[in-house]
């Protein structure tokens, strides 16, 4: 689970998406083309052709959320496979992704799972 957000999975697009689709475009877009739920507790991203703006697509309780992001300079690392193709990350790349960070950090610590001292 994500517990920096409460959402199980975040999902990228793929390659470019259209951002003029609003929230009814986008959850369709989840739905019929990437065969997930819309309504499940995951967090869609999408990012249009240029790599400076992104959507992230959410469900919460009784609807949904739909964050913006423009950046004035520089592009989002998105990963370029093909359309129509999704990603699963952790909220870790995520932020990665979001501060202008490759999804892959290979000098990031690991992630350590509580264990029991002896």
């Amino acid at each position: 689970m994500l517990s920096e957000t409460g959402y199980d999975r975040v999902y990228l697009a793929c390659g470019a998406t259209d951002l003029r689709k609003s929230i009814d475009g986008l959850a369709a877009l989840v739905k019929e083309s990437f065969h997930l739920d819309p309504f499940s507790r995951s967090l869609f991203v999408f990012c249009n052709r240029q790599k400076n703006k992104l959507k992230i697509l959410k469900w919460e309780h009784n609807g949904f959320w739909l964050y913006y992001r423009r950046l004035e300079r520089g592009k989002f690392r998105w990963p370029d496979k093909n359309d129509g193709d999704t990603m699963a990350v952790d909220y870790r790349q995520l932020r990665w992704l979001l501060d202008g960070l490759e999804l892959r950090q290979p000098n990031a610590h690991p992630e350590v799972k509580a264990r029991t001292i002896v």
